[in-house]
């Protein structure tokens, strides 16, 4: 009879949240083992001794084989995943095998930016104007109608993977041609949201369940695209604007029907209030802020709900915690990055990593895969925070030739 209690993680994701889940199920007893179509790229985890099984995991029949096949060893105590384009997938494998899970359907709704934006515009949430086309000509029209500058994203994907800011004609044509051109990686059928672009500040919500956690503020690098350059949690807001995210963040779980486990709202704060950008069913790539700076662990307090457990979403404290991006300012070869020791020594500084090596070609993509490494800070003190950010952060430094020279 099998004694050992096992999580099934189907897709990781070693870049980003798998290993806050590998350490997560070990913190509960649990024993990780990860279903993947690429085993090797958990090579990374080999210190956690994570299981690592090579299976189609676009294949929900070739899952349940895999997952009833380890029952035989292990008592399957939950299923989920730390990548978005499985998690559908893995609320079908929780249906199927009786565990707890999300619902699949309000899952694949939700990960269809245009489904999800027409069920967001039925329930009344604010959010931009947009449309959906499928080639180059009802891109172009659409653009014309709505008026520039417009975002254009696929209506598939994350880690803002094709997504840019477009404020000419010319650029509406150029980046149409690149997602439509075979060059983008497409999950589905190509399509292509065109909206308008929302100006203001960029909030995020963490939610659980139907709860709101906390509340971040986060910018962006350079235009014309969308990464990531800093965090803060929680951001700094009056208690009107906290409700008003809040009950536009609770809404868009209402439309969805997204009442179980983690999601993020992102939002922006316009002349109109808060407009909701998308609806991501999953933890954000950056749960470690609402650790640092109130003491819950969102990936945890996910794992007991999928294993059938209460979660436990009280504050133990409250501090501030900001997370900061190294996003390289041109394209070639890495010849130095230094100061990264010494950042990591000034008190405060939870987290120092590097994501390249020197000698490493440096092609940036305009996604989450452009930076090359972060900085974790925390206090108790939000000025005094951000002191120690900056002093980190002027320790670091680092050297790229350009591929031409």
């Amino acid at each position: 009879m099998a004694t050992t209690r096992a999580l099934i993680l189907v897709e990781g994701d070693p870049a980003g949240n798998g290993l806050v889940y590998v350490q997560a199920a070990r913190r509960l007893g649990l024993h990780p083992i990860i279903l993947s179509a690429d085993p090797a790229q958990y090579d990374s985890l080999a210190a956690e001794k994570v299981e690592a099984i090579r299976v189609d995991t676009k294949d929900l029949d070739a899952l349940i084989r895999e997952c009833s096949r380890l029952r035989a060893s292990y008592d399957i105590a939950g299923i989920t995943c730390a990548k978005e384009w499985v998690c559908a997938t893995v609320g079908k494998l929780c249906r199927y095998f009786e565990l707890p899970g999300p619902n699949p359907a309000s899952v694949e709704e939700c990960c269809d930016k245009f489904a999800q934006r027409e069920l967001l515009a039925k329930a009344g949430v604010p959010m931009p104007a947009y449309r959906v086309a499928t080639h180059v000509t009802e891109v172009e029209r659409a653009a014309a109608e709505m008026g520039l500058p417009v975002i254009l994203k696929p209506v598939v994907g994350n880690g803002s993977s094709g997504v840019r800011l477009c404020r000419t004609v010319d650029e509406v044509a150029e980046h149409t041609t690149y997602l439509l051109g075979g060059t983008h990686i497409w999950r589905s059928s190509p399509r292509i949201l065109v909206e308008d672009f929302a100006q203001g500040t960029h909030y995020i919500a963490h939610t659980m369940g139907h709860e709101v956690i906390g509340i971040e503020a986060a910018d962006f690098d350079r235009p014309p695209h969308f990464v990531f350059r800093q965090s803060v949690f929680p951001a700094v807001l009056t208690s009107e604007e906290h409700k008003r995210i809040a009950d536009v963040s609770l809404s868009c779980l209402r439309a969805l029907a997204l009442g179980w486990g983690p999601a993020n709202i992102e939002l922006r704060w316009t002349k109109r209030g808060p407009v909701v950008i998308e609806v991501n069913p999953r933890l954000a790539g950056d749960p470690d802020l609402v650790k640092l700076a109130y003491g819950i662990d969102l990936a945890t307090e996910h794992i007991k709900l999928v294993i059938g457990e209460k979660c436990d979403l009280r504050r133990k404290h409250s501090h501030t915690a900001i997370w900061r991006n190294l996003i390289p300012d041109r394209d070639g070869t890495l010849d130095w990055i230094q100061g990264t020791s010494r950042a990591a020594a000034v008190p405060g500084v939870v987290e120092v990593k590097l994501f390249v090596e020197p000698k490493t070609p440096i092609v940036r993509k305009g996604d989450f895969q452009d930076s090359i490494g972060h900085v974790i800070v925390t206090s108790r003190c939000r000025t005094q925070t951000t002191t120690i950010l900056q002093r980190a952060i002027d320790l670091i430094s680092w050297s790229i030739t350009p591929f031409d020279e």
